[in-house]
């Protein structure tokens, strides 16, 4: 199990990560202040192949609460869970879970754990180019959305990560976990 830190531009993420035999199962704390102050706990557990297996998100503010629990199941086919308490100006949770037909992963907004799963998996940290279609989790409305992303070997330990609008250049480290998403979060080491 492996502890980290990333410190946001709007908060901090703390993840206890467990990866082995190409599997992943992460637990992890995060705060956020945009587009307003919110708190967020999340489960990942990924099957064989880093492939996401469920994603359990849950988020809350000053008078209102949300959950969201994405299912992937072997044969592909998603489901989507989703409640939300209170009241506050954000859309509400959830998604159509056809539309992610055909996903292998889930991409928690704002959290770099999970450009972990299609990097490993595609092998990026050694070369080649790839474009996944992610069960994307916007943050801290816990909308579902479908979203093709592509991860670009850029040189040992970097891969650039691009989807409609926006790329970046990740550094990963030797443990194939996120060490500095400049735009999302930088890993604090002690």
């Amino acid at each position: 199990m492996t502890s980290i830190v990333w410190v946001k531009p709007e908060g901090a993420e703390l993840a206890e990560i467990e990866l082995r035999e190409g599997r992943l199962r992460a637990t992890g704390s995060a705060i956020g202040g945009d587009p307003l102050p919110y708190r967020l706990e999340y489960e990942l557990t990924t099957g064989e192949r880093w492939i996401t297996a469920r994603l359990l998100v849950e988020t809350s503010g000053d008078g209102w609460r949300r959950s969201l629990e994405l299912i992937n199941r072997p044969e592909g086919e998603w489901t989507v869970t989703a409640k939300a308490e209170g009241h506050v100006e954000l859309p509400p949770p959830g998604g159509d879970a056809a539309a992610l037909t055909g996903a292998l992963d889930c991409d928690l907004g704002l959290s770099p754990l999970t450009n972990t799963m299609p990097v490993l998996r595609g092998g990026y940290l050694e070369g080649g180019e790839g474009t996944h279609l992610m069960a994307w989790v916007s943050v801290p409305d816990l909308v579902v959305t479908p979203a093709r992303q592509t991860y670009r070997h850029v040189r040992r330990g970097v891969v650039n990560y691009a989807d409609e609008g926006f790329t970046e250049d990740i550094v990963f480290g030797a443990d194939g976990l996120v060490e500095d998403y400049p735009s999302i979060g930088r890993r604090v080491r002690p």
